[in-house]
């Protein structure tokens, strides 16, 4: 039952992250745009800054939960990843509820107040003439801390069944970091040319 609710999350974070991850591929041909207008036409356009904060913002909001699930944020784990999983999972449960809940709630609490005014007054962008409409993104807050709240839950979860069996539960894998792959390549490699020394 938990392992179900923990994939049911992964699978929302995946799905929420793969669709705003567009949000690069229209921020790339929006900046492009911008830049031949105006290095090659002379003719700059006054929507381009608000246009690539607004992309670059929803897809940082609503990739965050992704980021995640996939153990992806940064950290310095230069001694935490000497311990035995026991002791890693340990550490992160007191740190979920020390830090990530208090502050993950905050930011939907606010973010929602904050995100609701800019949809009543339906706010728009005061670093261009051309009023370009803000309060989606501002909306998006809430929207993004509340899965980044269901995702810590599953992250909870998952440390409490790393310190009752003392092994990390699986996790979703959609993308592989190239450099893990070389390495397993290498690897592969190096075992397949001892295997064809023998």
């Amino acid at each position: 039952m938990i392992k179900r609710f923990i994939r049911g999350v992964d699978v929302l974070s995946k799905t929420v992250g793969h669709a705003f991850a567009w949000c690069i591929i229209i921020l790339t041909f929006g900046t492009s745009y911008e830049v031949f207008v105006r290095y090659v036409l002379n003719n700059p356009t006054s929507w381009a800054f608000d246009f690539s904060y607004l992309m670059y913002g929803a897809l940082f909001f609503m990739a965050g939960a992704y980021t995640l699930s996939r153990n992806g944020h940064v950290r310095g784990d230069f001694i935490y990843r000497m311990w035995p999983p026991r002791g890693q999972a340990t550490i992160e449960l007191v740190l979920y509820i020390l830090f990530f809940f208090p502050g993950v709630l905050a930011l939907m609490y606010s973010g929602w107040l904050y995100g609701v005014e800019a949809f009543r007054i339906r706010e728009v962008s005061v670093n261009s003439p051309a009023g370009i409409p803000v309060w989606q993104l501002k909306l998006l807050i809430p929207f993004g801390a509340g899965l980044l709240a269901l995702q810590g839950i599953a992250e909870v979860l998952r440390c409490i069944l790393c310190i009752r069996d003392g092994q990390w539960p699986a996790r979703l894998h959609d993308v592989e970091e190239l450099e893990d792959v070389l390495v397993q390549q290498h690897a592969a490699g190096a075992t397949g040319e001892k295997g064809g020394a023998k």
